[in-house]
């Protein structure tokens, strides 16, 4: 009978290990998906910044030239 609790024991452990891995990863499926967004939003956001403004090098060229 010992056997037997020791193993039941170990599968309810196993059981709840493999219930929180699962977690875990939804979790972290859900912050990458999220990241990823947040990601492009920002390389959207420089670019389109990067468009809207000249760089330093063109706004030298535009003072030279006026």
């Amino acid at each position: 009978m010992f056997d037997y609790e020791l193993h039941q024991f170990r599968t309810t452990e196993l059981a709840a290990r493999a219930a929180r891995h699962g977690l875990v990863r939804e979790a972290l499926k859900a912050t990458k998906t999220r990241r990823t967004l947040l990601g492009r939003e920002a390389s959207e956001a420089r670019l389109t910044a990067e468009r809207t403004q000249p760089t330093t090098r063109q706004a030298d060229r535009y003072t030279r030239a006026a």
